[in-house]
């Protein structure tokens, strides 16, 4: 737990740093280098995530079969393992920069009434996949690193040569205004940040020993590392289709410029976003080895602490998208970049979707439960039959309409259900006495929210100063009340709040009184 508690803590860290690089860049970015190209950037950007689909889910199921022999402090098998590892990366990342080759013949066509050039596509389109290529051939060992609970160590390294680069790329697009040169920086930075790190792990590991021409052999000896692979497959292809491919998709059904204007949105959600993935990150592997354990009583208890945890963030998180984001994006960038009320209702039920089915999802990661390759089938032909179908009409609205219906069900019923059967070995029933307080409470805030925004927010808050003015004035007590509405009714809170016993007797006096 306390190498948990350590990862979420460099991840917090970071995170406020490169939110406020992030905010800061992105207007010095669309003036100095112009919305079609910041557009193009996020284009090509997803058609590499398509590529990297190629990674098959390789990492997580390496992962997953690094839990034991870590805690048992087994070398010889985390060798063997990590040879394996080596041998399939370095295929993955071949693969990836031939499949990069292979799709960049058809940029002319493509791209063919872009303003910004051919050669700027093809330039910045094969810095970004010599990035990524070079992540898999020279960075894999940070898996290693990462399963062994020390992800504040890949953050602390890998988050420092971003912020750096970010810097940097600010600097020269503001005083040259030059394309090539914004690039050309990320992919330096992206080798200084390999090299770095790679010998960061020589000293931590010094007997790790990689020998990537055995791990084609070693494959025979771990088959179940393949089966795995093969499930996690379709799983990651499914989630690239529904959360990385907007752009992709926006692109093809509405235009570039828009690309650009949904990236301004997707910055922010993104970053909040990756506030809560850092809870997820943080305690991924300390899940998988208390699973490991097999404590199920303290399995349970863990469980419903996260679930609390998890709930008060997506409380933090959707409630105050949902009140200021359009008034920031008005003060931050102008009025005429706002997107529709529409879209971003429908941005925000999806970013709950996903958020809320997060400790779900990392319970089913670290049991290694990833048989349910029917759930994905189901989910990606029913996005890809309704992205078709209302798209074309709707535009982005139609995007995000399907996604909503695609996933909604599986991930909101199914996975709880997939996970105490066959994971937890209990009714599923357990689980839904549980929650149900947790969605009885988010509800009744959300609507308090909603009631915040129409009457105080949108008709008071017109620029920065009374945006964080009258957002102090509701947000707070707002959230205050929330965490004490889920002290009162939820147990998972009342463990997580146990924690701290000064803290648990001063709640529960003011709930009494």
């Amino acid at each position: 737990m306390n190498r948990s508690i350590m990862n979420i803590k460099v991840g917090m860290l970071f995170y406020i740093l490169s939110l406020f690089l992030a905010f800061f860049s992105r207007k010095i970015f669309l003036d100095s280098l112009g919305v079609e190209f910041i557009g193009l950037s996020g284009t090509l950007y997803n058609i590499l995530s398509f590529l990297n689909v190629a990674e098959l889910g390789i990492g997580t199921s390496i992962t997953y079969f690094l839990y034991k022999p870590l805690q048992e402090n087994n070398h010889d098998r985390i060798n063997e393992i990590m040879s394996i590892l080596s041998y399939i990366y370095r295929k993955i990342g071949e693969t990836i920069f031939l499949g990069g080759i292979v799709i960049s013949l058809f940029f002319p066509f493509i791209f063919k009434e872009q303003s910004v050039g051919i050669f700027t596509v093809y330039f910045t389109f094969f810095a970004f996949l010599a990035s990524s290529a070079a992540g898999y051939i020279i960075n894999y060992r940070q898996l290693l690193v990462s399963a062994n609970q020390r992800q504040y160590v890949v953050n602390s390294y890998f988050q420092t040569i971003a912020i750096v680069q970010s810097i940097v790329q600010i600097l020269l697009a503001w005083h040259y205004r030059n394309i090539y040169m914004w690039v050309l920086t990320g992919l330096v930075f992206t080798v200084i940040g390999c090299v770095v790190f790679n010998k960061r792990i020589d000293k931590e590991y010094p007997w790790l020993q990689i020998d990537t021409k055995k791990g084609k052999t070693l494959l025979k000896k771990y088959p179940e590392i393949l089966l795995k692979t093969r499930q996690i497959f379709i799983q990651r292809i499914k989630n690239f289709i529904l959360y990385r491919s907007d752009q992709i998709l926006v692109f093809a059904f509405v235009s570039m410029k828009m690309v650009a204007y949904y990236d301004n949105y997707m910055i922010i959600i993104n970053k909040i976003n990756y506030l809560v993935n850092i809870m997820s990150d943080g305690m991924n592997a300390g899940i998988g080895n208390l699973i490991a354990e097999g404590n199920e009583k303290n399995t349970m208890k863990v469980f419903w602490e996260l679930t609390a945890i998890r709930f008060l963030i997506v409380g933090f998180v959707i409630f105050s998208l949902l009140m200021y984001l359009q008034q920031f994006v008005t003060c931050w960038l102008g009025a005429e970049y706002r997107l529709s009320d529409t879209i971003i209702y429908l941005i925000l039920f999806n970013l709950f979707v996903m958020l809320s089915r997060g400790v779900v999802e990392m319970y089913i990661s670290a049991c290694g439960l990833f048989s349910d390759t029917w759930a994905a089938w189901t989910e990606l032909i029913l996005n890809i039959i309704m992205t078709l179908a209302l798209a074309p009409l709707w535009g982005i609205s139609g995007i995000l309409a399907a996604k909503i219906i695609s996933v909604f069900f599986i991930a909101i019923f199914w996975k709880p259900y997939f996970l105490f059967s066959h994971g937890l070995n209990r009714n599923v029933s357990a689980y839904w006495t549980g929650m149900t307080p947790y969605y009885i409470v988010f509800t009744i805030f959300l609507i308090l929210s909603i009631i915040l925004r129409l009457y105080i927010i949108m008709p008071l808050a017109d620029n920065f100063l009374k945006l964080t003015l009258y957002g102090a004035i509701t947000f707070i007590p707002l959230m205050l009340t929330y965490f004490i509405a889920m002290f009162a009714i939820t147990d998972g809170m009342k463990y997580f709040v146990a924690r701290k016993p000064a803290l648990y007797r001063t709640i529960n006096n003011i709930i009494r009184k």
